[in-house]
């Protein structure tokens, strides 16, 4: 007859994701991943939130307005009068026709037929775009079938600020900008005010295709608070999983820390006898 010792041992989990794959924790994981998909929503709508003032709105340039009532000629061109719509009445000067070159038209290059109108009301000029042709030729060929003074007409379109000049080009004998400078060299018989921006005419002149000329867009800043909050929503977001792992990791790490405690006790405590035959 002799004793025995019986020492019934602590249940270690042997990896942290061996605790994450319970019940309870996955469910707290499919939690985690709900919360985190709202904060990310959130983010995003945020996000869109701080860059709705970029996009094309309909201002002020899209009531067409007579051109006199929006500006006068010889005064500087203000931001604001970019792209407004604006009509004007008056004729075309004879002879006082330039192709321009290089002007893109909807990702292809070609050329821009522009002429000198006179306002019948103040007698001051104005410098029309009449449209867009794929070559030279095209261009010039629609300039026969353009009426001429003293035949009126009305025109429509959207009034720009005169381009930069580009003289090097220009003494090569190429002329690329509407620049108002540059052309009033060029016309004949030229004399009194001229506007310091030109009108891209909604037509195409002559068989041309209608410049495509689109409307302005707001150059309000972006918005970075709600930047800010978008980026908060995300990090968020990443608190979220970030929170479920570290309560797995304490988890498992709390019932190892049991589990060597139970084993450190038993060592120390002396064995429970038992009687066998």
């Amino acid at each position: 007859m002799h004793d025995t010792a019986t020492r019934p041992g602590p249940e270690l989990p042997e990896t942290m994701w061996e605790v994450a794959r319970r019940p309870r924790w996955i469910g707290m994981l499919v939690f985690a991943l709900a919360v985190a998909a709202l904060f990310a929503y959130l983010g995003h709508w945020q996000l869109d939130r701080s860059v709705e003032s970029l996009k094309p709105v309909n201002t002020g340039s899209e009531t067409r307005k007579v051109l006199s009532d929006v500006t006068e000629p010889q005064t500087e061109f203000l931001d604001k009068m970019t792209g407004q719509k604006v009509s004007v009445t008056g004729s075309f000067a004879p002879s006082d026709f330039t192709v321009l070159s290089g002007r893109i038209q909807q990702g292809k290059t070609g050329y821009w037929l522009v002429g000198r109108f006179v306002d019948s009301t103040d007698q001051s000029s104005l410098v029309v775009a009449l449209g867009w042709g794929t070559t030279r030729a095209e261009a010039r060929e629609a300039i026969p079938s353009i009426p001429l003074a003293p035949t009126v007409e009305t025109l429509s379109g959207r009034y720009l600020p005169t381009e930069a000049a580009d003289d090097g080009k220009f003494t090569q004998g190429l002329q690329t900008v509407v620049s108002v400078p540059q052309l009033i060299n060029q016309w004949s018989n030229f004399s009194g005010d001229v506007y310091n921006g030109y009108v891209v005419d909604h037509r195409g002149w002559g068989g041309l295709t209608p410049i495509y000329s689109p409307a302005p867009i707001d150059k309000a800043t972006l918005n970075w608070l709600n930047v800010f909050y978008a980026v908060e929503w995300v990090v968020f977001a990443g608190f979220a999983i970030f929170l479920w792992f570290r309560l797995v990791r304490d988890a498992f790490e709390r019932e190892t820390e049991e589990a060597e405690e139970e084993a450190a006790l038993l060592a120390a405590s002396p064995p429970t006898p038992t009687r066998t035959e």
